[in-house]
């Protein structure tokens, strides 16, 4: 296993003689006010030359990331995890400035000439609060992956222990509890040094909190890496061009081991594969290896339609018995829960997966990429998905739905995210975020502008995860969760 988590252990110091015991306390309660007055006067401190704006949520007070402000002469800023921008202009300082503001389901009220912004007057060493209402129900927690995810607060002097990963953009994530951590992976990966980045697969790991995740996010991972400490490659499967892996799964194989497989595509050109088959991952080589080939384009058979991809999920049946489900969004193949089966095409079965779902206006929508799961506050299997050809993003809009069993009936469906114009596919529920008894419900997916006619990417946020929470209690929603 690459670089393995290491979970620190205070010693506890009960065997001390009392008073040293009453020393120790004192020394440790003066140092700690020390260094709690130290950070908030840091925190308090802004650099003579910049403006600090944060960006806040009107409602629940979080800070809210990827809020652009722009101003009249097209200079953009954009928020980072901490919802803070560093305004730096010198021409613009000390005078009334007026911002477009921009948020992807978080913004202001327009103004009567039909504008959506806010006038500051920005100046050196001062702190500017802007309040957003939001009008999503999905809330924005802030981005995974990337650089830069707290810039603008480090040029302030805050958050100066956030360390850089090594990537600018990930593409698709997957992610699989493995060894009590998280396992995490993406497709083709962007990195500082060249154009051309990772396109066989960058992973990671991630300790596994039940904290509650709102911003500002932090969530450290722990990429694999090269000799040379840069991000590299963990699935150099041999071939020409990128290697794809999806519908990553953990499974027991016959000894009771813990195991990780996913099905791979070999892509050449733009997005056309010519070989694919089942990749596991290895402990001790730190990389995923070829396990069996399934198709190859120069067999002259078509590509196969049906593989374990998409998303993968378990569901036990009324009988008590385990399936592994893969969809993309909805089950269209199932086998036994265990690596044996998983690795045998003869023990898949094919499965007929809903097509399309009806909103709760009753217009029907074509699911496109999405992920399914079974969340214990509902008691129900939980779905989030991007409609195809949807409006006013044509990959970009969110929805949410519910059904009894995984196979469906879906429907009665609500849209909790919206993009203008700006793509977020792929979503990927993370269930293992919420705690015992909570109705949150996190997902993330692929900001992009790729598949959009914008042509203005994101600065830092392009082409990069960005994680949300669904609150299922919200009365919104009282018409999806109603049978």
């Amino acid at each position: 296993m690459f670089g393995k988590l290491i979970k620190s252990r205070v010693r506890r110091v009960s065997s001390l003689p009392s008073l040293m015991r009453e020393i120790l306390g004192l020394f440790l309660c003066r140092l700690h006010l020390i260094c709690f007055a130290a950070s908030v006067c840091a925190g308090e401190s802004v650099p003579a030359s910049l403006c600090r704006i944060e960006i806040v949520d009107k409602q629940s007070g979080w800070p809210v990331p990827l809020v652009e402000l722009k101003t009249t002469h097209q200079i953009r800023f954009v928020s980072d995890n901490a919802g803070v921008i560093a305004f730096d202009l010198p021409e613009l300082m000390g005078k009334e400035v007026w911002f477009d503001l921009h948020g992807h389901g978080y913004g202001v009220p327009k103004d009567g000439f039909g504008y959506s912004g806010v006038r500051l007057t920005p100046a050196p060493g001062r702190t500017l609060r802007v309040e957003v209402e939001r009008y999503c129900l999905a809330k924005r927690v802030g981005r995974l992956t990337g650089a830069g995810l707290f810039g603008e607060s480090q040029r302030l002097g805050e958050h100066l222990r956030w360390k850089e990963s090594g990537i600018v953009g990930s593409d698709s994530a997957q992610c699989v509890q493995y060894h009590g951590g998280l396992f995490w992976l993406w497709g083709d990966t962007n990195v500082p040094r060249y154009p051309l980045g990772i396109f066989s697969c960058a992973g990671a790991l991630s300790e596994l909190s039940k904290e509650e995740l709102r911003p500002p996010l932090r969530l450290p991972l722990q990429y694999a890496v090269d000799d040379s400490g840069r991000p590299r490659a963990v699935a150099p499967i041999s071939g020409d061009g990128p290697t794809w892996i999806f519908g990553l799964t953990v499974m027991k194989d016959q000894d009771g081991s813990e195991r990780i497989g996913g099905h791979y595509s070999k892509i050449r050109g733009f997005l056309s594969a010519y070989e694919t088959g089942l990749a596991v991952w290895s402990d001790e080589k730190g990389v995923f290896e070829r396990e069996r080939v399934l198709w190859r384009e120069t067999e002259g058979r078509p590509l196969p339609q049906t593989a374990p991809s998409g998303q993968s999920t378990v569901w036990r049946d009324a009988s008590g018995q385990e399936w592994f489900l893969f969809g993309n969004p909805f089950p269209y193949l199932r086998c036994h829960a265990n690596f044996e089966a998983w690795k045998d095409p003869h023990k898949w079965e094919k499965l007929s997966p809903q097509q399309q779902v009806t909103g709760l206006d009753g217009k029907v929508l074509v699911p496109h990429t999405g992920a399914i799961g079974f969340h214990s506050w509902r008691n129900r299997w939980v779905a989030v998905f991007v409609q195809k050809a949807g409006a006013p993003s044509d990959l970009g809009e969110v929805w949410y739905a519910e059904a009894d069993q995984p196979m469906g009936p879906w429907g009665r469906a609500v849209k909790i995210l919206s993009h203008d114009d700006y793509t977020f596919y792929n979503p990927r529920l993370h269930l293992e975020f919420t705690p015992e008894g909570k109705p949150w419900l996190y997902f993330e997916g692929t900001y992009t502008v790729l598949f959009s006619k914008n042509t203005a990417p994101t600065p830092r946020y392009d082409y990069n995860q960005i994680l949300y929470r669904l609150d299922l209690d919200d009365p919104a929603l009282d018409a999806v969760r109603s049978k």
